[in-house]
């Protein structure tokens, strides 16, 4: 499985633009990727988006950064040697869609991953129930309010530091996985916290 996590500069893949790419091969999780960009011209810039992932304007349009065009093409060669595309993230349509739209944009023609994915909210959705839990449900909105840092508590994981970081939040998302599929620790980064269902 391809771990991933990106950042953007708002919440539409059409209108907006990666900032940063981090991700790693689930099965090799030393083989590990992280590059950042500027935004392509034109992309629209959410100051809300950048409140999550701690850049700045200036950060993001950079003309020194390389563009969003370099970084895709960089992942996607990056990807090639990972036996298992599937890609897994939370919310892993935002990740899916962000990249297959800059992959268009940077004129890549050979889309290498599938629609078929692995989101963290459905494993620990379903590792609650299995485990005669109730899954958080908003009152108000009457659906999952599941989130990252609650799967992540849920596992025995401290929640993901603020500002958000590409890689550090595809580390997360790979110990969530982990840990749900298959009980066990992955990454040296997390051996300290126990899985709070196996003690």
């Amino acid at each position: 499985m391809l771990v991933v996590d990106v950042e953007a500069s708002g919440t539409d893949c059409r209108k907006h633009s990666i900032v940063s790419v981090g991700a790693l091969d689930l099965e090799k999780p030393q083989n590990r990727f992280y590059e950042e960009c500027r935004v392509w011209d034109g992309a629209h810039i959410m100051d809300e988006a950048l409140a999550v992932n701690g850049f700045t304007k200036e950060q993001v349009t950079d003309k020194k950064k390389q563009s969003e065009a370099d970084l895709t093409h960089a992942f996607l060669h990056w990807s090639e040697d990972v036996q298992d595309r599937t890609l897994g993230a939370q919310n892993v349509s935002f990740d899916r869609d962000f990249l297959k739209a800059a992959a268009e944009r940077a004129g890549h023609t050979t889309w290498p991953f599938s629609y078929r994915t692995i989101d963290i909210h459905t494993l620990a959705y379903m590792h609650m129930v299995n485990n005669g839990l109730q899954p958080p449900i908003d009152k108000v909105k009457r659906h999952s309010s599941l989130d990252l840092d609650q799967a992540l508590l849920y596992c025995g994981i401290p929640a993901e530091p603020s500002p958000h970081n590409a890689l550090t939040g595809a580390l997360s998302h790979a110990e969530v996985i982990s840990r749900l599929l298959y009980g066990r620790k992955l990454l040296p980064e997390f051996t300290a916290f126990e899985i709070p269902w196996k003690s």
